[in-house]
């Protein structure tokens, strides 16, 4: 071990020069994650279910962190008539040896869209696995992403995807016949938010203002 140590140098330790390859993946893997950017936050209203998982599911398999809010406000394309029916003929897929134990069916649409993504992502090996646990998804706005810039995936808008015309419905509702019952409670709790935000955002508008004004009287 003397032999070794006077070759490699005071910090050497045994088994270190027989793995080389291995430390040095560790330190690419540090340095990927330094690199990556840090938790999105992503505002569903008014984009496509479909469209808005595949490309969750492809940013959570390359790393990043996501964070979902406003689920209920998710679109699908077709009526709420085709889609209620679509999913209540779901529902009734049960186990056949014993039901309790059988396929969980989800309500609410945070978790809807969670499953959406969870087809997307082969989640039953550690890669996938560890993909879907960056996702995180909420009905509203919670605290505290309230406070942090949200985003939007243009490929996935309504707007830019769906022809107009074109029959479509939210997932609130949906969810709601279907079984889901915090609905009101959210749009409760989403009236205070908004009324919280529009405060703050006229004071900062003032600020930015009087900031503008203080700039322009210096130069």
């Amino acid at each position: 071990m003397g032999e070794h140590a006077e070759q490699h140098g005071a910090g050497w330790k045994p088994g270190a020069a027989a793995c080389p390859g291995l430390f040095l993946d560790r330190c690419v893997e540090v340095q990927a994650r330094a690199k990556m950017p840090q938790t999105v936050v992503v505002d569903c209203r008014g984009h496509m279910l479909g469209r808005l998982a595949s490309v969750l599911a492809k940013q959570l398999l390359s790393g990043q962190h996501i964070v979902c809010v406003r689920c209920e406000e998710i679109n699908i394309s077709g009526g709420m008539v085709r889609q209620k029916a679509k999913y209540e003929r779901f529902l009734r897929k049960r186990s056949v040896t014993n039901p309790r134990r059988g396929a969980v069916k989800f309500r609410a649409p945070s978790r809807i869209l969670w499953r959406t993504v969870r087809g997307m992502i082969p989640h039953k090996t550690p890669r996938g696995a560890a993909a879907l646990e960056r996702l995180k998804a909420f009905e509203g706005v919670p605290y505290p992403y309230d406070k942090v810039k949200r985003m939007v995936i243009p490929d996935a808008l309504k707007v830019l995807r769906l022809q107009h015309g074109h029959r479509y419905c939210q997932l609130g509702p949906l969810a709601t016949s279907v079984g889901w019952k915090h609905e009101e409670a959210v749009k409760a709790l989403e009236a205070k938010r908004k009324v919280k935000s529009a405060a703050y955002y006229a004071a900062k508008k003032k600020l930015n203002a009087l900031r503008a004004k203080a700039e322009a009287q210096g130069a």
